[in-house]
Parts: structure tokens; sequence; C-alpha cells
């Protein structure tokens, strides 16, 4: 009977170890490559081409996708044709500012490693001088790190959208520092999803009724707050910061500022349309409207693999 105690001690010693082990197994190591690219992209749905500050060649940059507790390699090749240095600040790591975000020259290459340790979605951006125009330009996009057990209901589509502001003269920075913006966009483009409003607009956010729609939001900015609105609709779930542990019910908007990040849930219980939209109408009438139009005979590949961003 003496033994006894110390017989459970033992055991729970030793199914904490396993627990620490499986974790260990868990986790894995992810390699991120990206490069920052200063290329000639449309800026409209008619295709008025401007010289655009990219990563990867794509507004927004490619989607990241880790797991908590991943270790994340992070490479920023800056292309040697390029006439700037950039740099990547990922928002789900915690570093060093001035060595790990140093800006890297044109032809040169940086790198950081980080653990993912927070679940969420979270911007990152080039945080190179003057970062206003960086971000302004283009260089910005979304990492999602899934959570190891998440609570989150499983979304049956996914979609990412990234809202910005276009500045007519991208060479002027005083401009952008007084927000004289022109446009406020999703994904780079006005209207990029509203035929309604933009009679070139050819694409739209799809999905089935009563499928559970998952749409990871990020604010580029540089500048201006987004009230995050479905006009027809109701926010089933907003989890600020898109950790599974800050969820809210049965939002009509929710606030996300310059920089931050949340993940909305939304369902239909029929066909018909929702209009995504930042409510401050001044920004959803100069282009920040996505139409999620939801029909029986939806593309079963929107809000699946390359189509999670709609280009």
């Amino acid at each position: 009977a003496k033994g006894y105690p110390m017989k459970l001690k033992h055991l729970s010693y030793a199914l904490t170890l396993a627990l620490v082990a499986a974790g260990s197994l868990q986790a894995k190591t992810v390699d991120i490559t990206l490069t920052a690219k200063e290329v000639s992209l449309p800026i409209d749905n008619k295709g008025t081409m401007a010289t655009t500050w990219t990563f990867d060649g794509q507004v927004p940059g490619p989607l990241v996708r880790v797991t908590e507790g991943d270790t994340v390699y992070v490479t920023l090749i800056n292309d040697k044709a390029n006439h700037n240095s950039h740099s990547i600040d990922m928002h789900a790591s915690q570093e060093d500012v001035l060595t790990d975000f140093e800006p890297v020259s044109p032809g040169s290459v940086g790198k950081y490693t980080f653990v993912a340790k927070h679940p969420g979605v979270f911007f990152y951006h080039c945080g190179a001088d003057p970062m206003i125009q960086h971000v302004a330009r283009g260089m910005y996009g979304a990492i999602l790190v899934e959570p190891k057990d998440s609570t989150m209901p499983k979304a049956d589509r996914e979609y990412v959208l990234v809202q910005s502001e276009q500045y007519p003269n991208p060479e002027n920075v005083p401009e952008m520092m007084a927000n004289k913006w022109s446009h406020v966009v999703f994904n780079g483009i006005p209207f990029r999803y509203d035929p309604v409003h933009d009679e070139a607009a050819s694409k739209m956010l799809q999905a089935k009724p009563g499928e559970l729609v998952r749409i990871y939001f990020v604010n580029a900015g540089p500048n201006e707050f987004s009230s995050f609105h479905p006009i027809a609709g109701i926010w089933e779930s907003v989890y600020p910061s898109g950790n599974p542990k800050n969820v809210l019910h049965g939002m009509q908007s929710y606030v996300v500022g310059p920089g931050d990040a949340a993940t909305f849930d939304i369902r239909s219980p029929k066909e018909g349309a929702n209009a995504i939209v930042s409510h401050s109408l001044r920004q959803a009438l100069t282009g920040a409207i996505a139409v999620l139009q939801f029909t029986n005979d939806a593309d079963p590949a929107m809000g699946h693999g390359d189509n999670i961003i709609v280009r």
C-alpha cells in the first residue's frame, strides 16, 4: 500500500512525457519562401496596368498556411531586377524588429525563424521604409495559423479577403500620409467581385445555401479601419484575430483596424446574394464590396485550393 502513491506518481510522469512527445510529433517544420517582385499588374477590372510592389508577383501575396506549434523558416528573396529594398513582417511571429525584419537589398536574401505559438489569421507585409508606401503599393498578405485542437466548426468553403487603399499616385508618400486615397478595395482591385457596381467584374464568391462559409479577413490599410458587414446576412460567428478562443456570435458588423485581422463565419438559409462590404460607405462605394452568391449550382471548386484567394 505504501508504494501505491509512488506508482501513481510514476504513471502521471509517464503520461506527461507521452503527451509532450505526441505534441512534438504533431509539430513540424515549414519552409516559406517569398520573392519580392516589382511588376506591372492590373489595378482595376478593365485591365489598367500599374507598377506594383508584390510578394511573388501577386496582390495579395500567397496565403501562408501553417499549424500552431510549427517551426516556420521564412526566406525573403529580393529579386535582383528590383529598384528598392524590401522586408517581410509576419504578425504571427515574435522577433527582433531590427534584425529579423531588416530590409533586404535587391539581389539579396533575408531569413528568420519563428514558432507559430498562437492560432489565428495574421497580416504579413513589407516593413521597409517608407512602410506606408510599400503596403499601399501591394506588399501584403495573410498567414493562417491553424489551431492544433480547434473548437471551430468545419467550414464548407473558405475565402481570403484583404482590404487596402489605392492611392492615385503611388510615388506620392505625402498624399498617403494625408490619407488621400481614391479607392478602398478587396484583394487589390475595386469591385473585384461585384458585377453590380462594375460590369467589368467577372467573378463573385460562391457557396450553396446552408453551407458554412469562412472568410479570413485582413485589413492591410495602411490607414483606414473597416466596419466589416454582410449586407442581407449576419455573421454567425466572428473570431477576432482568428483565434478560436475569441468568439462572438450573431454579429451584424465587426470593426477591424489597419494591420489587424479576424475570421468570419456566415451561411444563408436560401438562394440569393449577400454583399460583403466595409460599411463605411465612402469605402464601399469606391470599391470595398464583394458579392457572395448562394446558389444550389455553386461551382464546387470555389472556396477550395487555389480559389480560396479568388484571382
